[in-house]
């Protein structure tokens, strides 16, 4: 059997080989996606985005006993920074959700950021269908913690829950960086220290002042303390509020249609990256080009259009033959 059928059949082994395949990016993976993807669009996926320090692992960790409680299979894919040295995860966020490591109803994940920008990897998407496929009702992926770029979750994401603390400064920080754009639920974590009540009000504030369109989903603003479990229930439950919302006002048909759209944009922007550079590398172009760069005898925007036009003249030909 490929491994896109034993995935499908609930083999966790054959997952995890799967995950660490898209995640070297080995030619076979794509293979198996494209077998796979049929067997997904079940999981309900929850993104957990916020600064560093902020206590999303904790608060990961919390919400997947949470949802356990509930007799719900949960994959946490976890985004850590990337080691200088091996260019892997650095496994801070699984080491703190070891005690789920036991539950078969658990399957926890952690990928290098690798270069990637916006607070996930390159292949978060595809190793959290490999997660759906699997069988998994709720999908978790925490982000990072890069700060203000964290709004890629959004594309990737049902719920996207932004965690923020008191004392940073971040309720500021998060008006220059649009993240109260992108949270569903705002969570005020650490709610135990100086500050919290004033955080969640100032968030409150800013949230009510949203021009948002008429019938949307209106953001609450929740207080926890992680490491202790306290409103974790209600953050649960306001999760499942928004599901339940996405599903019964229709939204869901928008948004999933959004997602899609950006999956294949990105798929298809890498394939025609990684064609052009396949092209280029046939003649050593790109050498010339930016060497052309450098004295000024070529400038990039018509470089650029010459190796489109040179590609898609070479596949024209291809087509007469």
């Amino acid at each position: 059997m490929t491994l896109a059928e034993q995935v499908v059949q609930g083999d966790i082994r054959a997952a995890a080989r799967l995950m660490r395949d898209i995640d070297d990016n080995r030619p076979n993976a794509v293979r198996e996606l494209k077998q796979l993807y049929p067997h997904t669009g079940k999981a309900y996926i929850i993104g957990i985005t916020g600064p560093p320090g902020a206590g999303k692992s904790t608060l990961v960790d919390q919400l997947t006993a949470s949802f356990r409680k509930r007799g719900r299979k949960v994959g946490v894919v976890a985004i850590d920074p990337t080691s200088p040295f091996t260019g892997g995860a650095i496994l801070g966020d699984r080491i703190r959700m070891n005690r789920h490591s036991c539950d078969e109803g658990v399957f926890i994940r952690s990928l290098a950021t690798r270069g990637a920008l916006g607070g996930l990897s390159r292949s978060t998407t595809d190793v959290g269908m490999v997660m759906d496929a699997l069988g998994m009702d709720i999908v978790i992926i925490e982000t990072v913690g890069v700060g203000q770029d964290e709004v890629d979750i959004v594309k990737a994401a049902h719920t996207t829950c932004v965690v923020m603390v008191p004392g940073l400064g971040d309720d500021i920080q998060a008006i220059k960086a649009g993240i109260l754009e992108i949270g569903d639920v705002f969570v005020v974590n650490k709610a135990d220290r100086d500050g919290a009540d004033r955080t969640a009000r100032e968030l409150s504030t800013m949230l009510e002042m949203r021009n948002a369109p008429q019938g949307s989903w209106n953001p609450r603003v929740l207080k926890t303390e992680a490491q202790r479990g306290t409103g974790i229930e209600e953050l649960t439950g306001e999760i499942l509020a928004h599901r339940d919302f996405l599903f019964s006002s229709g939204t869901i048909d928008n948004f999933l249609r959004e997602r899609n759209q950006r999956h294949f944009m990105d798929i298809l922007r890498d394939g025609l990256i990684r064609s052009a550079l396949d092209f280029m590398a046939a003649d050593n172009s790109m050498a010339r080009i930016v060497e052309g760069m450098g004295n000024n005898s070529i400038d990039p925007y018509s470089a650029a259009e010459d190796v489109l036009s040179q590609m898609l003249a070479d596949t024209n030909r291809g087509t007469d033959h």
